[in-house]
């Protein structure tokens, strides 16, 4: 996708968030660090541009919470984790990331979530769902669904961390995705 597939693709996804939510009143956006956060924001543009109505953001790091930390060295990279005003408890919180393969990183950030209190209903919204689950999670909103093979990736990028929105798909050297 480019920037401008991008931008439709999430139009699209705040519209479809809403209606699932009968409106957007009691929503709360929680990006996964580091490219779902920046999904939230436009998301969350989206919603606002729409409805008229600010909706609470936050973002998750879920650094702690991997099933991987050994694995990922022993001074692992800890950011922070931001609630949305007024916390999550009896809210519908829509967790946001960039690209759904595994399932793994979700669960790392449902366990996060629950950590940090009770909401009414937690949704997922991705830009790009890749398939091929490790774990049974399934997105409630989807950008775009594509088929990678397993020696692929897909790279999402961001204008505050790449300069540009856009997907792109690449091949792997011998390390796995994440």
């Amino acid at each position: 996708m480019d920037e401008q597939a991008v931008r439709r693709a999430v139009a699209r996804m705040a519209r479809e968030l809403v209606e699932q939510n009968e409106g957007p009143g009691n929503l709360a956006l929680l990006g996964i660090r580091r490219r779902g956060v920046q999904i939230a924001e436009l998301l969350r543009s989206e919603i606002e541009r729409a409805e008229g109505v600010d909706v609470p953001i936050g973002s998750l790091d879920i650094t702690l919470y991997r099933d991987d930390l050994m694995a990922i060295g022993p001074l692992p990279v800890v950011g922070a984790t931001v609630l949305p005003d007024g916390g999550v408890d009896e809210r519908v919180v829509v967790i946001v990331d960039d690209v759904l393969y595994t399932g793994r990183t979700v669960r790392a950030a449902l366990n996060e979530l629950m950590d940090f209190g009770r909401p009414e209903r937690v949704s997922l919204c991705v830009l790009v769902d890749r398939g091929d689950r490790e774990f049974p999670i399934q997105p409630n909103v989807v950008g775009k669904a594509i088929t990678v093979l397993p020696d692929q990736a897909v790279e999402v990028s961001v204008p505050e961390l790449d300069d540009r929105w856009g997907d792109d798909i690449v091949r792997l050297s011998s390390e796995a995705e994440d």
